[in-house]
């Protein structure tokens, strides 16, 4: 995740900010907790101006809520999201209350980002493999940080593309493809299906100070019955975030083809690492 100093009345507290791809699960660390979680209450706003939505209120889950099912507090007062939807992003603070109303401490604020592949050929997450079948995949990062995704991306360096699966990134010269980014959140590929792209896997990376932040893939698989395109989901998220070690390899043939000579680039472990700040 990244950190930024931001003033919040008269304390500065760090807003965090995790990426994270759809169907995984996301643990969302609350960083002003008490010794308990009695007193912890989760708000959730998608955007800026937009209604908050009580998650949980001084330690119990609100039942009233559409993730309801899909939310857990843990021991440490996080907040644990599981099977991510593409919905989920937006801003999650974390409060402390008494009994009687008052606040306790200052805000916490989580930004979840959410990136999201999908597919032309089918609304739903198969479609039927063919070759010279015409496909367009579509990557997306769900952001809201105060400012439009754009500008946010734009502003903090991070970097979206497609890679292979040796983890070289794929640009517009290679003919196979037509990659297109009306935006720095949006990328398509477009590629017409060959009979050697069976279990051939596209990756869309999110790349900051050379570091794998998160990834999401389609891959096209065959099964006993038929052939099929498949997005990952919540019981194939082994597709969509594949080890460290994996993120590693994409980082340094990424790094090695755009910098020939470089040496790898280390990647950090764990969900929450410490780059550079910034501010909104």
């Amino acid at each position: 995740s990244l950190r930024c100093s931001c003033v919040s009345g008269l304390s500065e507290v760090d807003d965090v900010h995790v990426f994270i791809s759809s169907g995984e699960n996301v643990r969302l660390s609350c960083n002003n907790a008490l010794h308990d979680c009695k007193s912890t209450t989760w708000i959730y706003n998608r955007f800026r101006y937009s209604s908050a939505v009580e998650l949980i209120n001084k330690g119990i889950k609100k039942k009233d809520t559409e993730s309801y099912e899909r939310l857990s507090l843990g021991s440490d007062c996080s907040l644990n999201i599981k099977n991510i939807t593409k919905d989920d992003y937006g801003s999650y603070i974390c409060q402390q209350w008494t009994v009687n109303g008052q606040k306790l401490r200052t805000d916490a604020r989580v930004y979840l980002h959410v990136l999201h592949v999908s597919s032309s050929s089918s609304s739903s997450s198969q479609t039927e493999f063919s070759a010279g079948l015409s496909v367009t995949l579509f990557c997306r990062l769900y952001s809201s940080a105060g400012v439009s995704c754009d500008d946010w991306i734009r502003s903090t360096g991070i970097d979206l593309f497609w890679v292979n699966q040796a983890g070289v990134k794929l640009t517009r010269s290679d003919s196979r493809y037509q990659i297109s980014a009306p935006d720095h959140c949006i990328s398509s590929l477009t590629t017409t299906l060959l009979n050697e792209d069976l279990n051939r896997e596209w990756r869309c990376v999110i790349i900051h100070s050379n570091q794998v932040k998160t990834s999401a893939t389609y891959t096209v698989k065959s099964s006993e019955n038929q052939n099929s395109l498949n997005t990952p989901n919540s019981e194939t998220t082994a597709a969509a975030h594949t080890s460290v070690f994996t993120n590693q390899e994409v980082v340094e043939s990424t790094i090695s083809t755009l910098n020939p000579g470089t040496s790898p680039i280390p990647l950090n472990q764990g969900v929450f690492v410490h780059p550079p700040h910034f501010r909104h």
